[in-house]
Formats: structure tokens, C-alpha cells, sequence
């Protein structure tokens, strides 16, 4: 196919036509929005590293599901931050803990929202680290104990699935098994397959209340210079039961995205991190980009690299300009 003969222009010429041939297709139905949820009444706090954010009480977090739900965006996921940290992360796994306290809330006021729970317990730790510290690293078993119970507590809670992000080996099969023997086989598992120890989380630490007071994550997250690494942790996860699969974060990793789609056959999610959502929010705000543009971009990128879900702090956005008719 050669000019004058063929001449790309004469489709893309007209809107109406770029519309018909568009290859990769965006729908509110991919967006997941991730929230934090924190102690107290009448918390509404905006995380300094990312304009629009916040950390909210139970009442405010129940506000925002709702405005959520009405944009048609199907899923939330929560991230808690405890009043107390201690060195097992206890209030990870409270029935009165602050996620299990949401879910509830939420279920009950917006029944049409999933509500997707992070297990994972950095976030409770006084030490900031992802599970059970002995000889100075985390203990990876021991660790398992204790995701095994904070997943039993969102679900007995009424999450309507877990995403255990912490990345021990051996933890979507034990969490499978402690759903399974406790009469909760229907909770499916979104596994954070392929998560590398990446800088884009910097925002997420300040949000989360999460960053390591000692060392940090490269003895459980992965290298980034790893490419069949992802394949072999992905594999893992599928075999242990995983339902579906998550690469994070997402743009500094299309490549991986894509050779994860092409080899599992399972739904795939990708985790569009703080530090991508807060590069974009500053440069828009410093005028030196189109915000719409940029995020759409973005997005219609991570989908096209072959994620079904998008897990973005931009969802809200992103939906409402969906709703507009990009």
C-alpha cells in the first residue's frame, strides 16, 4: 500500500470515521478508583503530593462511593490508615479496623459499588515494611499468617474481592485456601502478579502512611531491569489460584503489560501509580500541558499495551469526560 493509491488521511480526515476504525476502545466499565480510608469523624485531608486525593474518615469515604458509583465507575479499591501501628500490623485485621468499618458502610449505602480491598500491611507496621520483620528483613511465612487473616476480615466484612499487594511468595495460594475453608470460595483474589520496587510510589507513601522507617522493598518487590522474572511471578499466581492478574505501576512498564497479555489468558489489571497520576497533575497545573489530552493518552495506552482494568487515581476524571463523549 503506497501513496498516491493509499492515502491514510482520507480516514482520518473526518471524526466520524476515527471513531468507526478506532482500534483500541476506553469504557468507564475499566476504571477502578482507589481511596484511602483513615480514623476519626469529619477527616477530609488532600494528600500534598496529589491535588484531588484525599485521606477521608468512613462517613466521607461512603460520600465520595456514592459520586463514584453515579459516574458508573463499577469499583473502588481501599487502602486503610489505622490510628495505631504496631510491629504485626494488628489493626490490619480488626473487625473494627478502619477498611473492614468502610466496607461495611459502603455495602450497605452504595450496594452497587465492588469494593476491592487491599491486603497488604505496610500501611499498619510501625516499621513501614510489608509483613513480620525478624534478622532484620520480613519473614516471608510468617508473614502469610497474618495476610491469611486481614483477607478473612475484609470478607467477613462483605468485600466483594482482595488484592493482596505485598508481594511474599506463596501468598494468593494461602489466602485462596483461607477464603476457601471459610466458606467464602466466591471472593475472587486480583493478585498484584507483577509489582517491581519502583520509585512511582513516592505520592502513595505520603497517602498511605506507608514508607519504610528502615532499609526498603527490593528483598519481596521485583528489579525492574526483570523482564522473565514477571512471567515466572505471574505463573506462580495463576497456578495458586488467582483470578486476575496486576502489573505495577503501568507506563514505565507497557512492555510487560504486553508480554503478561500474551502469555495468561486470565482478566489483567494495571495499577497507573501515585507518581504517574501526581507528574501529570503538576505539569497541568504549571500549565505545560493539556490535562484531558495527557490522561486519555495515557490511558488509552495502558489499554492498548493489553490491560482490561485500569486501577488510576484519575478514574473520576476519566469517567466524567467518557460521559462527554471523548
Amino acid at each position: 500500500m503506497f501513496f498516491p493509491t493509499y492515502r491514510a488521511r482520507r480516514i482520518r480526515g473526518r471524526d466520524v470515521f476515527r471513531r468507526m476504525v478506532r482500534e483500541t476502545v476506553l469504557s468507564v466499565d475499566d476504571l477502578i478508583y482507589p481511596m484511602f480510608v483513615t480514623y476519626g469523624r469529619g477527616v477530609r485531608t488532600e494528600i500534598s503530593s496529589m491535588p484531588g486525593i484525599h485521606q477521608q474518615s468512613v462517613e466521607n469515604i461512603v460520600a465520595e462511593a456514592g459520586q463514584v458509583h453515579e459516574l458508573g465507575i463499577p469499583a473502588v479499591l481501599l487502602f486503610g490508615i489505622p490510628e495505631t501501628k504496631d510491629a504485626v500490623g494488628s489493626s490490619a485485621f480488626q473487625e473494627t479496623g478502619v477498611v473492614q468499618e468502610a466496607v461495611r458502610e459502603i455495602k450497605k449505602n452504595v450496594p452497587g459499588l465492588a469494593v476491592i480491598t487491599d491486603v497488604c500491611m505496610c500501611e499498619y507496621t510501625a516499621h513501614g515494611h510489608c509483613g513480620l520483620i525478624r534478622g532484620g528483613d520480613v519473614d516471608n511465612d510468617a508473614t502469610l499468617e497474618l495476610l491469611c487473616k486481614e483477607a478473612l476480615s475484609h470478607a467477613r466484612a462483605g468485600a466483594d474481592m482482595v488484592a493482596p499487594s505485598d508481594m511474599m511468595d506463596g501468598r494468593v495460594g494461602a489466602i485462596r485456601e483461607a477464603l476457601d475453608s471459610n466458606g467464602f470460595t466466591a471472593i475472587p483474589i486480583m493478585s498484584y502478579a507483577v509489582k517491581y520496587a519502583s520509585g512511582y510510589y513516592g505520592p502513595f507513601r505520603e497517602a498511605a502512611d506507608s514508607a519504610p522507617r528502615f532499609g526498603d522493598r527490593r528483598s519481596y518487590q521485583m528489579d525492574p531491569a526483570n523482564r522473565l522474572e514477571a512471567i515466572r511471578e505471574a505463573s506462580m499466581d495463576v497456578e495458586e489460584g488467582a483470578d486476575i492478574l496486576m502489573v505495577k505501576p503501568g507506563l514505565p512498564y507497557l512492555d510487560i503489560v504486553r508480554e503478561v497479555r500474551n502469555e495468561f489468558n486470565l482478566p489483567l489489571a494495571v495499577y497507573n501509580v501515585s507518581g504517574e497520576y501526581s507528574m501529570v497533575k503538576a505539569a497541568a497545573l504549571n500549565g505545560w500541558i493539556d490535562e484531558e489530552r495527557v490522561v486519555m493518552e495515557t490511558m488509552i495506552a495502558l489499554k492498548r499495551a493489553g490491560a482490561d482494568l485500569i486501577l488510576t487515581y484519575h478514574a473520576r476524571d476519566v469517567a466524567e469526560i467518557l460521559r462527554k463523549g471523548w
